[in-house]
């Protein structure tokens, strides 16, 4: 059986507790914490709180699959990557979520100054924690993060990053969940989820939108990938609420399983 994660983009400002319930409540196992000022997991916690966020979420028996970063690993600007994957580290996560965040404007050859720079910052960065660079922005193609991947594979080897596979973006960039995988498979951690609509390519509710849900499910076929789901509440108020999106989720991927 597939595992099954969200993240607490879905659920923006709400406290732990409200969290853990709804993971017990959906039969979810595994967290995206989202990181930032305003939510209960952020760097600026002590130990002791680092400590008390970690106990009870494994106590409830779920996995922390990602510290969700606003790193940009490709910016010009300084980037709070090592206290972030200290956070990561001493929450028990499996790494630290990066977006790319390439200057969209270069049209050069590869590897771009942006990437130079990434490589410059895994080379740097503790290995405690990986590297979980997301299918995002300047990357959001499966071809166009393949080449950084190899591009780190040849300049860093031994680095610690791996690819989250958000599985719309990729699609959004006209590839089929089959050919982004194809380019991919390398380097997947897991694989974000949602629903999105193929016009103006933004997130709908569960069922509304035309994501080829069955052809990613047929694409992961006997892989063990870890699905979480990434509602994107935060910045779309309109969707309906995350409680009633988990079991949507459950139902959108039982539905179209082959």
């Amino acid at each position: 059986m597939t595992s099954l994660a969200f993240s607490t983009l879905g659920c923006p400002g709400e406290p732990l507790d409200h969290v853990l319930a709804l993971a017990e409540r959906h039969g979810f196992t595994g967290l995206e914490l989202r990181t930032a000022d305003d939510e209960f997991t952020h760097v600026g916690l002590t130990a002791t709180e680092r400590r008390g966020l970690r106990t009870r979420i494994e106590d409830a028996g779920l996995e922390i699959l990602a510290v969700n970063s606003y790193v940009k690993l490709c910016a010009v600007e300084e980037q709070p990557l090592e206290s972030h994957l200290e956070l990561a580290a001493d929450l028990g996560a499996r790494g630290v979520r990066v977006f790319p965040g390439d200057d969209p404007d270069f049209a050069g050859t590869s590897p771009s100054p942006g990437e130079i720079r990434a490589l410059d910052r895994v080379t740097s960065a503790p290995k405690d924690s990986c590297i979980l660079l997301e299918t995002h922005d300047s990357h959001s193609a499966g071809a166009k993060m393949a080449s950084l991947c190899r591009l780190l594979d040849a300049e860093a080897p031994g680095h610690n990053v791996k690819v989250l596979w958000d599985s719309a973006h990729t699609w959004s960039r006209g590839e089929t969940p089959a050919e982004s995988f194809a380019l991919l498979e390398p380097w997947i951690d897991f694989v974000q989820i949602k629903d999105e609509d193929s016009v103006r390519f933004k997130p709908v509710a569960i069922g509304a939108g035309d994501y080829p849900i069955a052809d990613l499910l047929t694409a992961l076929e006997g892989t063990g990938y870890w699905l979480s789901l990434e509602w994107e509440l935060k910045w779309h108020p309109h969707l309906p609420p995350l409680g009633e999106a988990l079991p949507a989720t459950r139902e959108w991927l039982s539905a179209h399983r082959r």
